[in-house]
């Protein structure tokens, strides 16, 4: 849960730590530094700054969690729960900024990946239909709803009213 910066800092300070062990020839804690500089290393590729995104998309800070996402080196790097979670907040992001090619495709990539319950992975799936429906592709939008009915009995009933939105919307079309 650390920005890049902050990562980078904290890896400094544990080499540094790791340097005055070994020169006072305290071997053991110069280990424990080094596997500390390990693990923050491994957290930079697996779980990146995707908590700290979360938060600040919750709190409606678009930029900023933009910013955030944008300092994973590489998306496809992340844990698979991470990965779906990336993808789910990056989608967000670029409908908040009304970019819905972009959405679309982050939202299709996040139902590929594992979400926190059956709930998120139903709302990643009617978002991309709802995005079809805006762009008159509802062959593509009845697709995606139609992977939805696999979830109907774990899904809340706020989530299945909007998927009987999209559902009718598409009708009358």
């Amino acid at each position: 849960m650390f920005t890049n910066r902050a990562r980078i800092l904290v890896v400094g300070m544990f080499i540094i730590l790791m340097a005055f062990a070994i020169r006072y020839q305290v071997y053991q804690l110069a280990a424990v530094a080094l596997m500390f500089v390990g693990l923050l290393i491994w957290g930079y590729f697996k779980q990146g700054t995707i908590v700290l995104a979360a938060k600040a998309f919750h709190n409606k800070e678009y930029a900023k969690a933009e910013d955030l996402l944008q300092q994973v080196y590489k998306p496809e790097m992340l844990s698979k729960n991470r990965r779906g979670f990336y993808e789910f907040i990056y989608g967000g992001v670029c409908l908040q900024k009304q970019d819905f090619d972009e959405a679309e495709k982050h939202y299709e990539l996040a139902a590929l990946f594992p979400l926190r319950n059956a709930n998120d992975h139903v709302a990643a799936l009617v978002l991309v239909a709802n995005i079809n429906v805006r762009k008159g592709n509802y062959d593509k939008a009845k697709a995606y709803l139609q992977l939805t009915d696999k979830h109907k009995d774990t899904i809340s009933a706020k989530m299945k009213d909007v998927i009987l939105k999209v559902r009718q919307e598409i009708q009358k079309h």
